[in-house]
């Protein structure tokens, strides 16, 4: 990204940048305000307001390595801003429990927690490390929490989870439609719809993370240094959050149609 180096801040710069600032306040504050959400599952919409949040945040830290901001700041490298592995759990948990509020949380379910909290503590661990230590870490290909293998690991896990909620809205939708309870059934559109939109974006981003792995390892080429590709990358993973944040704006104010009163 050498024009962010050479300081040349173009109009497409700033428009990036605000378009990417938009999307973390969408989040955040879509995320806050399913905490105070009076309609369906109480629990449900934690889980979804913990995702816009970590959306937000993970958002942040994209920003802060696009202008480079730790290359001035050593000392905030590694801020706890990143949670990649949490999005496919949270966005599962929503669904299910939305579909299925008398669902019970069992201690066997921690298991889809794992990884997102090793992601976590992580980044804890290496924020508090001194900047000499984390000034010369950064990447690391086997690294399940940041690196290649991380990557990996985020693809095929938030499409396995996508496909683990869409098998519930299915289910749920048959028995719906034996039910005839029109409530119910505006429930299952509604995450149906969440989920169908967030496959076809998340394989636009999936083909530019590919794209820029398979370029970089076998061809030598870095794509992160052409302008365009840097910021049709970036509006990809803003995507997700601008139609997860969209969604959950409809349900706060359609909430109680939707999804009815609160429970649990």
């Amino acid at each position: 990204m050498d024009f962010l180096v050479t300081g040349d801040r173009s109009i497409f710069f700033y428009l990036l940048l605000f378009f990417l600032l938009v999307g973390v306040v969408q989040a955040l504050t879509v995320g806050s305000l399913f905490f105070f959400k009076r309609s369906g599952d109480r629990r449900s919409n934690w889980f979804f307001g913990v995702l816009l949040i970590t959306f937000g945040l993970t958002l942040i830290h994209n920003i802060f390595n696009f202008i480079e901001l730790y290359e001035i700041w050593p000392e905030g490298k590694f801020l706890p801003l990143y949670f990649t592995l949490s999005f496919p759990v949270l966005l599962f948990f929503h669904a299910k429990l939305s579909l299925y509020p008398s669902y019970q949380l069992r201690w066997t379910d921690a298991k889809h927690f794992i990884l997102p909290v090793g992601q976590l503590l992580f980044f804890v661990v290496m924020f508090l490390q001194p900047v000499a230590v984390k000034a010369a870490m950064g990447r690391v290909y086997f690294n399940p929490f940041y690196g290649a293998f991380e990557q990996g690991l985020y693809l095929t896990s938030f499409f396995a989870y996508l496909y683990f909620a869409y098998r519930y809205i299915r289910q749920r939708r048959l028995e719906v439609r034996q039910e005839r309870n029109p409530h119910e059934w505006r429930k299952v559109l509604y995450l149906r719809t969440l989920v169908r939109v967030l496959l076809v974006l998340y394989i636009i981003h999936t083909v530019f993370v590919l794209t820029d792995f398979v370029y970089y390892e076998f061809l030598e080429i870095n794509l992160r240094a052409v302008k365009s590709y840097v910021a049709l990358g970036m509006l990809s993973f803003a995507a997700l959050g601008y139609w997860m944040g969209t969604y959950g704006f409809q349900v706060l104010i359609w909430g109680r149609k939707v999804f009815g009163k609160t429970n649990g």
